[in-house]
């Protein structure tokens, strides 16, 4: 077995400073083009938030695109803020996987609510495991930053 593991060392070793931006990447690019997408912010997507009880649903609309979408260009941009701009980077990674996290957890009280967690009415299981995906690396970076 050991073997096995050297055999796999090898070959993944160069790649590994690309393993964290493989995550990066894919969540900032998947906030942003959430965010991207509910632009501009239509009167059905204002109502819809309403009827699910959200206050103040267009300032909240707003607030949920724009969040996403700088949420997204952060986590990218913190990971290329290095050597004289690495603190900067290390709290932008942070701030934008913690704001990842908190509008994971809305949306998946308000807008996946009926989906379930694990099994729902209409086979939830894949939706519901991408937006807890999204919420645990969104938590992940909020942690790790850029360390």
């Amino acid at each position: 077995m050991e073997q096995i593991n050297n055999f796999f060392d090898r070959i993944a070793s160069p790649l590994n400073g690309l393993a964290n931006w493989l995550l990066r990447l894919g969540l900032g690019v998947a906030f942003f083009l959430h965010g991207y997408g509910k632009l501009p912010i239509s009167d059905g997507f204002v109502g819809w938030l309403s009827s699910k009880g959200v206050p103040i649903a267009e300032t909240a609309a707003y607030m949920v695109a724009w969040g996403e979408i700088l949420a997204g260009i952060g986590i990218i941009i913190g990971g290329l803020l290095v050597n004289a701009m690495s603190e900067l980077g290390h709290l932008m990674t942070r701030i934008s996987g913690g704001a990842i996290g908190v509008i994971m957890i809305f949306a998946l009280l308000i807008a996946h609510s009926d989906w379930g967690i694990f099994f729902g009415e209409r086979g939830s299981i894949l939706f519901a495991s991408e937006q807890l995906f999204l919420l645990l690396l969104g938590i992940y970076f909020a942690i790790k930053g850029n360390k």
